[in-house]
């Protein structure tokens, strides 16, 4: 249960998506400057990780959903794999409140700045005993330093052929069935 992605200041009840069109995410992908996470399934090469979704999501590169209806065993499979691990994404949330008490109440008296702050210290703490506890999936570095999130500038040929590379729903539904294909039969890619 390792955290490491988050994004709070969201303002109101909005839903996934318009949380998704104001989260910085993307922006080291669109400006060239995402670490390399490519990799390749049954010989297709692919530029970008995935982050498994559920069905509000748009069909982009990036995300792998379920499919809604499957039709034959190995499509009902993948969704039952696909939507237990995602899963853990709720059951993470679930342990945090579970371990700091500020996080089971409604906030709503407390200003955005102040609720990032303390959201981001209770993932920041959390993956402190995680890595404490000898359970950490990644080496830590004191020394390193992660520059502040910076505005990128929109426009240019490669950031728009990026951008259009993550929305190509062709490329979506290959990876999609491709993984259905490579993981259920126990290969690996």
């Amino acid at each position: 249960m390792w955290i490491w992605h988050a994004f709070f200041g969201s303002p109101g009840l909005i839903n996934d998506i318009n949380v998704l069109k104001r989260s910085p995410i993307f922006n080291n992908i669109y400006d060239g400057s995402a670490p390399n996470s490519s990799f390749q399934v049954r010989g297709t090469p692919y530029k970008y990780g995935y982050y498994l979704v559920d069905g509000i999501y748009p069909e982009y590169v990036v995300f792998i959903k379920s499919f809604t209806a499957p039709h034959g065993s190995r499509r009902k499979k993948f969704k039952r794999v696909q939507e237990r691990a995602r899963k853990d994404v709720e059951r993470a949330f679930g342990a945090l409140k579970k371990r700091w008490f500020i996080l089971k109440k409604p906030a709503a008296y407390l200003g955005e700045e102040k609720l990032q702050e303390i959201m981001y210290t209770c993932l920041i703490l959390h993956n402190m005993i995680i890595k404490d506890e000898g359970r950490a999936i990644c080496a830590f570095d004191e020394e390193e330093t992660i520059s502040e999130i910076q505005p990128i500038e929109i426009g240019g040929e490669e950031y728009i052929n990026r951008r259009v590379e993550i929305r190509c729903t062709e490329t979506f539904h290959n990876l999609r069935n491709e993984l259905v294909e490579t993981h259920l039969r126990g290969s690996k890619h």
